[in-house]
């Protein structure tokens, strides 16, 4: 894989993948930045959350679960000192659709988690992942009520 930034002045950039794909990067003002783009550190939560995600649905969806509506939220914290790594990462599997049985959402992320995705294969190394679910039922005029939640804890982060 091969990725670049070109800079664009001040502590503007733009990145661009191997796909041919482009995206802005960028800092806030009171460090230099001019608020034009995507935080370098938030650009690892977010490959964190579309690598899970896209494993997760791809699994779902194999399972045959009527997934209406599916969200992966990461919350990290950062450390207060240079270099401000992340220390503690909790991510949210939003599951809404008709029926979706908690058995296949807890495979899911299980097979995200131990055997498919990257990101969260480096990362679990440097940094405890706390991994919870949310089951929503959704009715007919697109409403969702919570049925299930719970936290899928991998074998390396089981004592």
């Amino acid at each position: 894989m091969q990725t670049s930034v070109t800079w664009k002045g001040r502590l503007s950039f733009n990145g661009q993948a191997e796909s041919g794909f482009t995206l802005p990067l960028g800092t806030s003002p009171n460090v230099g930045g001019d608020n034009d783009g995507f935080r370098p550190m938030e650009l690892m939560a977010l490959s964190l959350a579309g690598c899970t995600a896209m494993d997760v649905i791809s699994i779902l969806m194999k399972k045959r679960q009527d997934v209406k509506d599916f969200q992966v939220k990461v919350f990290t914290e950062q450390a207060s000192e240079h270099p401000k790594v992340f220390t503690y990462a909790v991510l949210e599997y939003h599951v809404s659709g008709h029926q979706i049985q908690e058995e296949a959402v807890v495979r899911s992320i299980e097979l995200s988690a131990t055997r498919y995705c990257p990101a969260q294969g480096m990362l679990k190394s440097v940094l405890p992942i706390t991994l919870k679910y949310f089951i929503y039922e959704m009715d007919e005029n697109g409403s969702t009520n919570l049925v299930k939640s719970g936290e899928y804890i991998p074998p390396y982060a089981r004592t």
